[in-house]
């Protein structure tokens, strides 16, 4: 059954990505038509460059941010520090870990960034409350360890419902272990 999908050449880009300073030059070609080759493009959101790196998305990031949380603050200016509290996790802090499972400043100075948006809100929400949150970096780092967890585990529940259709037994599956695709060293 064919697919009725239909891609526009004029608004599809070409993305390579390596860190190599001679790159490779392709050409990208969609039915007669020639794809553009581009050094970055955004994609649901979150702004990729060939080189890897994250510097114009944690910039587009952080000013987003920004206003966010300035309107948090003009808003709840008065309010109680569990409002504040809530309005920077439901309005801000959302903002700033968007699509975090596959992108993540490497750079310090992209990090700093980032945190120091969280700082100011910190500052701003506890006004004699000790509230303690976990850095943003911690939260990445978690958020795309559960997403790595989240697709083993799917990958292991799909080998299982394919021995279960296959007619299960028989040994084969290359030597037990659960499906493990992970080298543990």
């Amino acid at each position: 059954m064919a697919n009725k999908m239909k891609i526009n050449s004029l608004r599809s880009k070409a993305i390579s990505f390596t860190r190599k300073r001679n790159k490779i030059i392709a050409l990208y070609m969609l039915g007669d038509e020639t794809i553009p080759e581009v050094n970055k493009c955004k994609y649901l959101g979150i702004k990729f460059s060939s080189d890897f790196g994250w510097g114009e998305h944690v910039t587009e990031t952080a000013g987003k941010a920004w206003r966010a949380l300035h309107f948090v603050m003009r808003i709840l200016r008065k309010g109680s520090d569990k409002s504040k509290d809530i309005a920077y996790k439901s309005l801000v802090r959302p903002v700033l870990e968007y699509g975090a499972a596959c992108w993540d400043p490497y750079r310090l100075e992209h990090i700093k960034t980032l945190e120091k948006i969280q700082k100011r809100a910190l500052k701003c929400c506890r006004n004699n409350s000790p509230l303690k949150w976990d850095t943003l970096t911690d939260r990445r780092t978690r958020i795309r360890l559960s997403a790595m967890f989240k697709t083993y585990r799917e990958e292991e529940e799909e080998e299982e419902e394919e021995e279960e259709e296959g007619g299960g037994g028989g040994g084969g599956g290359g030597g037990g272990g659960g499906g493990d695709h992970f080298s543990r060293e």
